[in-house]
């Protein structure tokens, strides 16, 4: 393993569920991943083996048949994922997500109905916030659900689902206007059940999935866009039952989401730094190994010292999350700083490689375009730059 991006700390259980996906990793992943990347083709064997090893029930609780772990303990397990795949943490950050905001804001009856089902992988979920004509300004949302007796109409265009074609439940957000004072109280989060597949639903009449998002990286895992066209759901799919707190649940997602990115750019990084450590030692010019000139043994420090300051930052976001803190600072900051330097190191490790990283023979082509994903998911880095920066504002406001 190496003694970078080690957690002090941990359980013994913690430890035995690494360990097992890490080997996961190693024997089933890593073998396959730019081969299944570059035909773009969905992992089914990959998937079927995580629901096998329980890891889309990782954080349900153990009443709901999920192993009940912390978001410390999945930050992990997506770290070891995405060293192997980062598509393959795509696949079950989007259920995560999902599982998380029905456990946090759900009905009980929800939580009964739906918490079995994702634990067991039989449902398998996806977010729904962006649209086409807006990015981070979530209070632009056109896509709007009108009540209907005992049902809301949804109407609109969402973009940017991750497992739209695959999943089988979306959680949707849209725009219900039912009097709140300010346009955050008048977004509501629908609980959306389907089949998997594209094209128009057959189990839900004005729903359609039009195809997968052709991507310059992230490849295998779907990402599509969704149309709604008088779509009737019933009122108690609304999450928590009451509309108008969409987007305070939302943000919720999206603030263990991005501890999620972080451990995603961990794990990247992480295998940036092996494949330009392993090849430096193989590469041989003017007559020595390139490990033996100064300057990549400069830019193998810089590398490793970024791998395990983002890993660290990660940890602690998450470790603020499960103590039941706020940890919007944190979170911004791990996504901030993981994703950046997860760039660099992806980068200074194709310039190791030389020529041959311009090769698709080898992986670091891969995660050299998989890398950039990760700037803009869950938020840019101006975006978090304005989240720690105003949350900065109040912890060290000065007294007038």
């Amino acid at each position: 393993m190496g003694r970078l991006a080690q957690t002090d700390g941990l359980t013994e259980i913690q430890r035995d569920i690494l360990a097992t996906v890490r080997e996961f990793v190693d024997k089933e992943i890593l073998p396959v991943a730019t081969e299944l990347e570059h035909r773009d083709e969905y992992p089914t064997a990959i998937v079927e083996g995580m629901k096998e090893l329980g890891l889309f029930g990782l954080t349900i609780p153990e009443e709901y048949g999920g192993l009940g772990e912390s978001l410390l303990t999945y930050a992990l397990v997506v770290e070891e994922i995405a060293r192997g795949w980062m598509s393959v943490s795509g696949i079950v950050n989007t259920h995560f997500i999902v599982a998380h905001m029905i456990n946090a804001h759900g009905t009980q009856e929800q939580k009964d109905y739906f918490l079995p089902k994702m634990a067991a992988g039989e449902i398998r979920g996806a977010f729904s916030m962006s649209e086409p004509a807006l990015g981070s300004d979530v209070a632009a949302i056109s896509t709007k659900g009108v009540k209907d007796g005992e049902h809301y109409v949804l109407n609109g265009q969402k973009m940017w689902l991750t497992n739209g074609g695959s999943s089988t439940l979306v959680a949707v957000l849209c725009k219900t206007d039912e009097g709140g004072s300010t346009p955050y109280k008048n977004m509501t989060t629908f609980l959306v059940e389907k089949t998997a597949g594209f094209g128009p639903n057959p189990t839900v009449p004005g729903l359609t999935v039009p195809g997968k998002i052709e991507k310059m990286g992230y490849k295998g895992v779907d990402t599509t866009e969704l149309v709604l066209q008088d779509v009737r759901i019933p009122a108690d799919r609304i999450l928590g039952g009451v509309p108008g707190k969409g987007f305070y649940q939302m943000m919720d997602g999206v603030e263990v989401g991005r501890v999620n990115v972080a451990a995603r750019g961990c794990g990247v990084a992480r295998r940036a730094f092996e494949l330009g450590i392993s090849y430096a030692q193989q590469r041989t010019t003017f007559g020595k190994k390139i490990a033996e000139h100064q300057a990549i043994q400069f830019k193998l420090a810089e590398m490793a010292t970024k791998v395990e300051a983002a890993h660290q930052m990660m940890v602690m976001a998450a470790r603020k999350k499960d103590s039941g803190q706020r940890n919007d600072l944190e979170a911004g900051m791990a996504k901030y700083l993981a994703s950046e330097y997860c760039k660099e190191v992806v980068e200074d490790a194709f310039r190791i490689h030389g020529g041959y990283g311009f090769s698709k023979e080898y992986e670091i082509e891969r995660l050299y375009r998989e890398a950039p994903m990760l700037l803009i998911g869950e938020g840019t880095a101006e975006i978090q730059k304005m989240i720690v920066g105003r949350r900065l504002l109040e912890e060290y406001k000065i007294a007038q």
